[in-house]
């Protein structure tokens, strides 16, 4: 293998060899999307003209990356290796035109072998079976609607707590470097058991305790108090009725790992829905 001057600078010899996705001058941001409803793949509404904009706004990524919190594994940390990733409808109760979508985007296997490589604290598996669930394709689909860029994604051990996933996470951060485009998609305040269904169409209808709670994370995030989120059983009940599972909760670990020491925080899309779901949603970088 040729050495050259800027050998040093990498973290990882195998990373120098990342052919496919070579360092870029800037950064990629990372996003934490709020996905909400799957209604979202098909509407156009204040939150999916967001994701649209985004997509124009970003510098065009050599491939996607995404933490879904609907994929979920136990014991076992995964990323779908596919070259041709299908579309799953992992919902019900839902329209046709719902089920009807497919987004035809191609996987990366060779983003998903370096993924792997150099991931180091935990042995990742190549998924071969998965595809891509609602949290990737109804936001990646308004981002990218002609279905150009690759996509992944990297499961979330559900075995694990957010100290695991943060840590994790931080070995990503090559890929900024290498045009890959992380992002995380869940909400921050996500109990579905207490939703008020007779307000879904009311606009920023939040409970006292969900704008609270909001309130809190958000203060936390802009003020990088990263442990704080980490440890957000802490935070008061009012955190606890608004992350009653951590599975929407663990993909913004996943891109606060991510933050450079420089970098600030953009909030976008910091709405209610039903009463106890936010859509809130950060840029860094």
């Amino acid at each position: 293998m040729k050495t050259n001057n800027t050998r040093g600078s990498l973290p990882n010899p195998s990373i120098a060899e990342m052919l496919h996705f070579p360092i870029r001058e800037k950064r990629m941001p990372v996003l934490f999307i709020g996905h909400g409803s799957p209604m979202n793949a098909i509407e156009n509404n204040e939150f999916t003209d967001y994701w649209n904009q985004l997509g124009r706004s970003i510098d065009t990524p050599t491939a996607v990356l995404v933490i879904s919190a609907h994929w979920l594994t136990r014991g076992t940390t995964k990323v779908t290796a596919m070259s041709a990733p299908k579309t799953i409808h992992d919902f019900g109760g839902f329209p046709q035109a719902l089920f009807d979508v497919q987004y035809p985007a191609l996987g990366s296997p060779e983003l998903a072998m370096e993924t792997q490589k150099i991931i180091k604290g935990t042995a990742v598996e190549l998924d071969h079976d998965w595809g891509m669930d609602h949290g990737t394709w109804s936001v990646v689909k308004h981002m990218y609607p002609e279905a150009n860029i690759p996509v992944i994604q990297l499961s979330i051990d559900y075995a694990k707590p957010s100290a695991y996933h943060y840590k994790l996470a931080g070995e990503l951060m090559e890929l900024r470097r290498r045009g890959v485009l992380i992002i995380g998609s869940g909400n921050m305040v996500h109990n579905l058991r207490i939703m008020d269904w007779s307000q879904i169409n009311t606009a920023n209808y939040g409970f006292d305790w969900a704008k609270e709670s909001n309130e809190i994370l958000k203060s936390k995030i802009l003020s990088k108090s990263h442990n704080d989120l980490m440890n957000y059983q802490l935070l008061g009940a009012a955190v606890q009725l608004a992350i009653p599972t951590p599975d929407h909760y663990y993909p913004l670990m996943y891109i606060l790992a991510l933050q450079l020491a420089n970098e600030e925080v953009e909030l976008f899309n910091d709405k209610y829905v039903a009463g106890s779901l936010t859509m809130t949603s950060l840029k860094i970088g």
